[in-house]
């Protein structure tokens, strides 16, 4: 194994965890706000707010899919050091990391009726977040809010399957924003 991917985690992981885990919550309850999200240290490309949510989130138990650009030795051989998380093909895939044009074209799983829960969340990794481009509707908006989306049709597809879809976040250095399946995008 690559001493790159011995380094890079936390140096306080329950501390550094549970502020990262706080900081995920608040922008998936709060869509189109930016939040700080650093502790982790990845290999390049992957950002600090991605390394960070994925050293937060998965586990042996959370398949994550990585795109062409992200699918690296480093990244891979990091990702099974410090979370165990299997990798899988785009179909059963619980994550899924890479640039919106790498991800776009794969079939993610969506959930079923029954078990909505059982679709994917897409890690976004994007060169700038701006509160400003598609206007935002739903649970966790006051009235209207913006956020700067690589495309709108996809998104406005997305929240037409609710309960189904995909959630997302969207990750560029240290800073995190989501976009849960539930809200509505113009």
């Amino acid at each position: 194994m690559q001493t790159q991917a011995l380094t890079g985690g936390f140096a306080d992981a329950p501390i550094e965890a549970a502020t990262a885990f706080r900081a995920i919550m608040q922008v998936m309850a709060r869509p189109g706000e930016f939040a700080p999200l650093s502790g982790a240290m990845p290999p390049a490309p992957l950002s600090v707010a991605a390394g960070t949510l994925i050293l937060t989130l998965c586990d042996p138990d959370t398949p994550i899919f990585l795109a062409p650009g992200h699918d690296t030795p480093q990244i891979r051989a990091w990702i099974t050091f410090h979370t165990g998380a299997p990798f899988t093909g785009a179909a059963t895939a619980r994550f899924a990391l890479g640039t919106w044009d790498a991800l776009t074209p794969c079939d993610f799983a969506i959930g079923t009726p029954e078990y909505p829960d059982r679709s994917a969340t897409l890690i976004v990794e994007v060169t700038h977040l701006a509160q400003s481009g598609a206007t935002l509707r739903g649970p966790g908006i006051r009235d209207v809010t913006q956020l700067s989306l690589p495309e709108i049709k996809r998104f406005q597809d997305n929240a037409a399957l609710f309960p189904l879809g995909h959630d997302h976040f969207f990750t560029t250095g240290t800073q995190i924003a989501a976009l849960p399946r539930s809200t509505k995008v113009s």
